[in-house]
């Protein structure tokens, strides 16, 4: 399992942005792949979710207005598209997808061991 994470930088706050990750290494239609992000000098985060079957979403009630997470399957690709962006958004953002069958449909931080990561983009707002 490969997953590659893209996209990040420095952007001015109420700007948007979309991050992207690139997966390999299993098959990516019919799974719930995720977002997830780390601020600096706190934990993880569960931010958005989709199931790359159908296209249904789950996202964290603090985000869910603004980020919008999405797939392309042809490309085996992830994303996460961010309106507005905030100063509390400045995180580093891993995909993540569960190890075994029964994927809750969000992650459970409490739990990083059960999941594959990617290294991580850095997204950083400046005011």
């Amino acid at each position: 399992v490969q997953l590659v994470e893209s996209g990040g930088g420095v952007v001015q706050a109420g700007c948007d942005l979309t991050i992207s990750c690139a997966t390999s290494g299993f098959t990516f239609s019919g799974i719930w792949m995720h977002w997830v992000r780390q601020a600096p000098g706190k934990g993880l985060e569960w931010v958005s979710s989709v199931y790359t079957g159908n296209g249904s979403t789950n996202s964290a009630d603090s985000v869910k207005d603004r980020f919008t997470v999405s797939r392309d399957n042809t490309k085996n690709i992830l994303y996460l598209h961010i309106n507005s962006l905030k100063s509390e958004d400045t995180a580093l953002y891993y995909c993540a997808k569960f190890r075994y069958e029964e994927d809750p449909g969000r992650v459970v931080t409490s739990s990083p061991e059960s999941y594959y990561w990617g290294q991580g983009t850095q997204v950083t707002v400046s005011s």
